[in-house]
C-alpha cells in the first residue's frame, strides 16, 4: 500500500472556502486503477493558519505514479494557479509519500459496531 499526502497551511478565516473547494471538485480518483480511498483532514489551528492534509491511499506506488501521469490528474489540477483564483493557503502544499510496512485493521463486520 502507498499513501500520498499533501499538507496545506490554510489562511485563518478561509477554512470554509477551502473545504468547499474540495467538496465541489470533480474527482477522477475512483476511475483509477489501484485507488483505495481519499480523505481531507483538518488539523490544528495556529495563529495565522489551519493545517489540512489531503490523503490518498493506493494499492501500490506504481498505481499512484500512473495517476500523476494521467489525464484525470491533469484535469483535476487544471485550475491550480489560475491568476483570478482566490488564495486560500500559504505557499505550495508539502507532499509526503509513504510506503506501508505494517498495516493493522479490524474486520469490516466489526467496524460498524
Amino acid at each position: 500500500m502507498y499513501i500520498a499526502m499533501n499538507r496545506f497551511r490554510v489562511i485563518k478565516g478561509m477554512e470554509a472556502d477551502f473545504e468547499q473547494m474540495w467538496r465541489s471538485r470533480e474527482s477522477y480518483l475512483p476511475s483509477m486503477r489501484g485507488f483505495i480511498s481519499f480523505h481531507l483532514l483538518r488539523g490544528p489551528a495556529n495563529e495565522d493558519h489551519t493545517l489540512y492534509s489531503s490523503h490518498t491511499t493506493w494499492r501500490t506506488f506504481e498505481d499512484f505514479d500512473s495517476w500523476t501521469k494521467s489525464d484525470g490528474f491533469r484535469r483535476a489540477h487544471a485550475k491550480v494557479g489560475e491568476p483570478n483564483r482566490k488564495v486560500l493557503h500559504m505557499g505550495h502544499p508539502q507532499f509526503e509519500g509513504f510506503q506501508a510496512v505494517l498495516t493493522e485493521s479490524i474486520p469490516t463486520s466489526d467496524a460498524a459496531e
